[in-house]
């Protein structure tokens, strides 16, 4: 790909982002999250519309590198985990009922949608889960527990919550788990904001979940087959992550270019210097070798041929050039560039966060190790 259909979608996306989300994106990085009206916003523009799967994915893949290009980073993950990690465990192992229940909101971005799977002691180490949802005799279950750094969580209408089914089973890894929809307005349900050094718009928070009512229609899927929709629903995320970090290095090396172009320095240009240019040249080549590798694996996805160390191979590489790219970057623009205000001490902020999310850079190499 130079990327598939790739003129037409990301001029329109641009088209999108440039009128709907760029003017507003300090002012939602400031405050901490993306306004009730810019979520409504981007679900008129269709940029929550497109698909999860099959061959259509191709736009979306453009569509999640031109979201980490608008140089905002928590804005792409507040988005990415909405319209792609959230909703993904609605679209591939919902029922028709549940989707219809949710989708319609989540698409019009009246109802925004998190994660919440991670907690203090079970972040990558899900067997280590402590939130338990007891069956209540009914039908539905009572869901008690800490979910920690759960991006959208103060916007959010809806968490997707990995619980656990009653007591855990020695040796059992996840059997007996289970992944709910849990509507944000139940009582029991709170919030607290979990400040973050990047990421300032991804509204990350700690939700406390104390006997939670939730209805037994709101239980995806077959509990024993939990671990086997994680399996799939994080090799997507993985994959989304990569996308998103795949063009946060695209802005990132535009604007070193930009501003070792104009630079003065002893009355020439910063890029005169040979060893500026060579740094600029290896960021390019590296970003162009990443980003092929993201169309790969985005077709893969479209094949539903999307395996563990493909996206893991994205992942790592994407964010750690993401950190690298960032780091020189603000190395560039010198004291400006390490100003709390500037561009680059935003994208250096942020770029780390890419590196832990969604699967630490440690994680990833056991993966590749493994696969």
């Amino acid at each position: 790909m130079s990327a598939p259909t790739a003129v037409d979608v990301r001029a329109r996306i641009r088209e999108v982002l440039a009128r709907d989300v760029l003017p507003y994106a300090g002012q939602w990085e400031r405050q901490r999250h993306i306004s009730a009206t810019g979520w409504r916003d981007m679900g008129r523009a269709g940029l929550f519309s497109h698909p999860h799967t099959g061959p259509g994915f191709l736009d979306s893949a453009v569509l999640l590198e031109e979201l980490g290009n608008t140089g905002y980073a928590g804005i792409r993950a507040a988005v990415g985990v909405h319209a792609y990690m959230a909703a993904s465990y609605l679209e591939m192992f919902g029922s028709p009922e549940q989707r219809a229940a949710y989708r319609p909101g989540m698409l019009a971005g009246t109802t925004v949608a998190a994660l919440a799977i991670s907690e203090d002691a079970a972040g990558s180490d899900l067997r280590r889960l402590s939130t338990v949802a007891t069956p209540d005799g009914t039908g539905g279950y009572r869901v008690t527990g800490v979910k920690r750094h759960v991006a959208n969580g103060s916007r959010a209408g809806l968490f997707v919550v990995l619980a656990r089914i009653g007591e855990p089973v020695a040796g059992s890894g996840l059997t007996g788990a289970a992944l709910l929809l849990v509507d944000a307005g139940l009582p029991g349900v709170t919030r607290e904001p979990e400040p973050m050094i990047g990421w300032h718009a991804a509204d990350v928070c700690r939700i406390g979940l104390t006997d939670v009512p939730v209805a037994g229609n709101r239980l995806i899927g077959r509990p024993e087959r939990t671990l086997l929709y994680l399996m799939q629903a994080l090799n997507m995320e993985r994959m989304v992550a990569g996308l998103l970090a795949v063009g946060g290095v695209m802005h990132c090396v535009d604007l070193v270019d930009r501003f070792a172009r104009s630079h003065q320095i002893k009355d020439a240009p910063l890029s005169a210097n040979q060893s500026v240019r060579h740094r600029i040249a290896d960021l390019r080549a590296q970003l162009d070798l990443v980003r092929q590798y993201g169309y790969h694996a985005a077709r893969s996805h479209s094949r539903g041929e999307l395996d563990v160390r493909t996206a893991s191979v994205l992942k790592l590489q994407a964010t750690e050039l993401a950190v690298s790219a960032a780091q020189t970057c603000v190395q560039f623009h010198g004291a400006r560039g390490y100003r709390e205000d500037s561009a680059a001490a935003r994208l250096y902020r942020d770029a780390m966060a890419g590196t832990i999310a969604a699967g630490a850079s440690e994680l990833m190499r056991e993966m590749i190790f493994e696969g």
